[in-house]
């Protein structure tokens, strides 16, 4: 992977993981930058597995984007409910 094609991960992982936010079921208290870490590790899990059950290709592959959400979806729900809750002062 080149410097550019890391870089797009990183900017698509930030774009998944609000995806999956607004996906996601309730509202979450956690910070924007745990929301784009989780859509960056969604974006790489979400390739790999594409790669690894045949459904990916060379260029933009619909199911890898699906894998992607989906993974992102359930990783910003995870990572809300063992976030610490904001209480109000």
């Amino acid at each position: 992977m080149t410097i550019t094609g890391l870089a797009a991960a990183v900017v698509l992982g930030a774009v998944i993981g609000v995806l999956g936010r607004l996906v996601a079921p309730g509202r979450e208290s956690m910070p924007i930058w745990l929301t784009i870490g989780a859509g960056i590790v969604a974006a790489f899990a979400g390739t790999g597995l594409a790669q690894v059950f045949g459904l990916a290709d060379d260029g933009w592959s619909i199911w890898t984007t699906v894998l992607q959400i989906a993974l992102a979806v359930v990783g910003v729900f995870l990572v809300a409910a063992f976030w610490p809750k904001r209480t109000p002062s």
